[in-house]
């Protein structure tokens, strides 16, 4: 389980693509280094990824063909910026909202709008999630949670505290990204609930 509060960024050092597979391999910040352990959680631009091996900072994951086709991973390259948070323990402070690190899909940065503290993102989503995003709803994007502002047709707008600007690759941002989304899992399980049971009243 993770929170979407990012921990940092973490480089990536070393990339072996096959067919429909890859070996991840990134270095993180020394201070999120400690008490690694092999088949341990980390989540790589909030996606959930299981430490296959491990030296000191540096940490290896095996990417298979789901994850390449639904998340963002494939388009690494050596030496990008990657959002990371370690997996939560019971007791630590859930500052975020609740995630498994299973992606749900790709959205696209369609307008960024900055001004001197404000930076507001549209992002254009696929239509089969539109019924999960609600304004003031959560979401994760490449990791973070955060709060939607508006849903206008296939685009949602989220607004971003210059904090989160410093410390994920939002800050980095260009229109056309590629983002990793995960929809409120709660948010998935009333609304496919509500509609599996109008569903079955119209049978």
């Amino acid at each position: 389980m993770f929170t979407g509060i990012v921990q940092g960024l973490a480089k990536v050092i070393a990339l072996n693509k096959r067919d429909q597979f890859m070996q991840l391999r990134l270095s993180l910040p020394e201070r999120s280094s400690s008490n690694l352990k092999i088949g341990a959680s980390i989540a790589v631009n909030g996606t959930c990824l299981t430490i296959t091996e491990f030296n000191h900072n540096e940490v290896q994951f095996d990417v298979i063909e789901e994850t390449l086709n639904v998340t963002n991973l494939g388009n690494f390259n050596v030496g990008d910026t990657v959002n990371f948070e370690r997996a939560a323990r019971y007791g630590d402070e859930i500052g975020g909202h609740q995630l498994s690190g299973h992606i749900s899909s790709v959205v696209t940065i369609d307008e960024i709008i900055r001004t001197s503290d404000n930076c507001t993102l549209w992002l254009k989503t696929p239509e089969r999630l539109l019924q999960y995003l609600l304004p003031k709803g959560f979401v994760s994007l490449n990791g973070c949670s955060l709060t939607i502002g508006e849903v206008l047709g296939t685009r949602f707008s989220i607004h971003l505290i210059p904090e989160t600007l410093t410390v994920t690759t939002f800050g980095n941002a260009q229109q056309g990204d590629n983002i990793n989304i995960e929809v409120d899992p709660q948010t998935q399980a009333i609304v496919d609930t509500v509609n599996r049971f109008l569903n079955n009243r119209n049978l």
